[in-house]
């Protein structure tokens, strides 16, 4: 368990995730805003995708002390 979450793949992985969610929630806001790109708040998409950011994160450093020592996932592939 100690080291794991110290791997490049790791982060690589947790990376990859934590972008994705961000993105994912602040494409959800805008399109139920419907794109008005103008009208929308900036602020809370942006609270929003960052608080994404933050669970996926921590999901992912929670992921990597019981799942697959070399990944930011739970399932361990070995």
């Amino acid at each position: 368990m100690r080291g794991r979450i110290w791997t490049g793949t790791f982060w690589k992985d947790t990376s990859e995730r934590v972008i994705g969610a961000a993105s994912v929630s602040a494409l959800s806001l805008l399109s139920a805003d419907g794109l008005g790109l103008l009208a929308v708040d900036w602020p809370a998409v942006g609270g929003v995708a960052g608080l994404a950011a933050l669970v996926s994160l921590l999901k992912s450093i929670v992921a990597g002390t019981i799942g697959d020592p070399a990944t930011g996932g739970f399932t361990d592939t070995r």
